[in-house]
């Protein structure tokens, strides 16, 4: 009795949520430099940080002003003495109270199936206000509970913080809750306790998005392999729950290029989307709900 009202209790919730108006637009184009290839966006406080893999790994300011980005001056470089640490950073987790960590993707063979995944835990307020990981950088955390890649961001379930992370490829992916603290303190994500949740997800995972006021993870995604946009909107917790991926709505866009990351900004109908092309890198983003 109680699977049969979890099950129609999913499906009230997609139902409500597909025959809602949900749409996902592209309302304007810039191009950024200075990045190499954009790898994600994280907003905190009304600045937009937009990170990637330049000839070393590195983080840069902008403010937002009617749908243009204006570069503070202030750029991060993730380097120690000079020399890169984070040289493919993909996924910042910030979420003001926890510790800040963010993720390396490293491809080991042209194949794709071995990776090098590590996340490290950093000094946030240090790091941005000199510029470098000297001094900075707190703990290195080899990711390898992961399959292809990390990519941190913060969720929440049950009213706990967890840092998600997913998989790139097309085989055997997941979306993983690890415990913040103890990932702080381990050596190796695999460690017991440090993963706290997981479930199946679909493929070419970038990047991924919470949505606190909607129960929504968003997964950042290409159709195929490194090309074309792909928007999963998942409900976290139903998900949790089921061990797989609960999609509420899948949006395409024609788009070719590859899509990397994707953050809200100041509320739910205002979002900018980053890929790795050299022009038209970020795109302003009309949701309507």
């Amino acid at each position: 009795m109680k699977a049969y009202l979890l099950i129609m209790t999913c499906l009230a919730g997609i139902i409500s949520f597909l025959d809602s108006t949900l749409t996902l637009s592209i309302t304007s184009s810039v191009t950024l430099d200075s990045l190499g290839a954009c790898q994600g966006v994280s907003y905190q406080q009304d600045n937009v940080y937009l990170y990637g893999d330049r000839e070393i790994g590195v983080i840069r300011s902008y403010t937002v002003n009617n749908k243009a980005l204006n570069y503070t001056g202030k750029e991060a470089k993730l380097t120690i003495e000079g020399q890169d640490i984070i040289n493919h950073p993909t996924g910042i987790a910030y979420n003001k109270t926890g510790p800040t960590f963010i993720g390396n993707s490293i491809r080991l063979n042209p194949e794709g199936t071995k990776w090098r995944a590590v996340i490290y835990l950093v000094n946030w307020a240090g790091l941005l206000r000199t510029g470098t990981l000297d001094n900075n950088l707190l703990h290195t955390i080899e990711d390898d509970a992961c399959l292809q890649g990390t990519r941190p961001e913060y969720v929440q379930y049950q009213n706990k913080w967890y840092v998600a992370t997913a998989d790139y490829g097309d085989k055997a992916n997941e979306v993983r809750l690890y415990d913040p603290l103890l990932l702080a303190k381990a050596k190796k994500t695999s460690e017991p306790g440090v993963v706290v949740k997981k479930f199946t997800c679909s493929p070419w995972v970038q990047n991924l998005h919470w949505i606190p006021s909607k129960g929504v993870l968003v997964l950042i995604q290409n159709q195929i392999e490194g090309r074309r946009w792909r928007f999963t909107f998942l409900d976290l917790k139903k998900s949790i729950e089921l061990g797989h991926e609960q999609v509420l709505k899948t949006i395409d866009l024609d788009k070719a290029d590859e899509l990397e990351g994707f953050a809200l900004l100041n509320d739910l109908k205002s979002g900018l989307a980053v890929t790795s092309s050299r022009t038209n890198n970020a795109n302003f983003m009309n949701l309507s709900w």
